[in-house]
């Protein structure tokens, strides 16, 4: 791919995205837009892009949420994945979007990359670890997932913002 194939394929995202913010509810655009049937040969490939868009988000918020509990002894990972997980999906709601509507049509390629996506998970959170059968890894992080969707967020009791930052700032005895 060449970097005008790279760019016109990132502003066909950015097309894609744009519609679907203000078509909320209308699923994948691409019967819809003559340049995504163009740059995209179906929509399995153009839902595998946005896919990709996803992973890389997810895994960058992931990655920073991890290292932060690393730092902290009193970490949970799996309250770490979880809220990373959240913060990526309320960073790209319009793409969560897309790509939950897309699952009931998705084919295999999609389903493949929505299970790496699930064991990534599953392992980050320390529910799963490397070895284990892929497939059970998978049904693994594809409960935890679920459970991160219903679950509403926690809220830390007597504990505001400017609390936090002191904690933060101010080392605990």
């Amino acid at each position: 791919m060449s970097w005008t194939d790279f760019y016109q394929r990132r502003d066909t995202i950015d097309l894609v995205l744009a519609r679907a913010r203000r078509n909320p509810g209308g699923g994948l655009p691409f019967a819809d837009l003559t340049e995504v049937r163009d740059q995209f040969g179906s929509c399995e490939e153009l839902a595998l892009a946005l896919q990709y868009k996803w992973s890389q988000l997810l895994h960058g918020t992931l990655g920073v949420a991890l290292l932060d509990a690393e730092k902290d002894a009193g970490a949970d990972n799996l309250e770490a994945v979880a809220s990373a997980w959240r913060r990526a999906a309320a960073e790209a709601p319009v793409l969560r979007e897309l790509l939950d509507g897309y699952v009931e049509q998705a084919g295999p390629e999609f389903l493949a990359a929505l299970a790496a996506e699930q064991r990534m998970l599953a392992y980050a959170s320390g529910l799963a670890e490397f070895g284990e059968p892929a497939k059970e890894t998978a049904r693994i992080g594809s409960a935890f997932l679920a459970l991160i969707r219903d679950t509403p967020v926690p809220q830390r009791r007597g504990c505001n913002r400017i609390e936090q930052l002191i904690r933060k700032v101010v080392p605990s005895t």
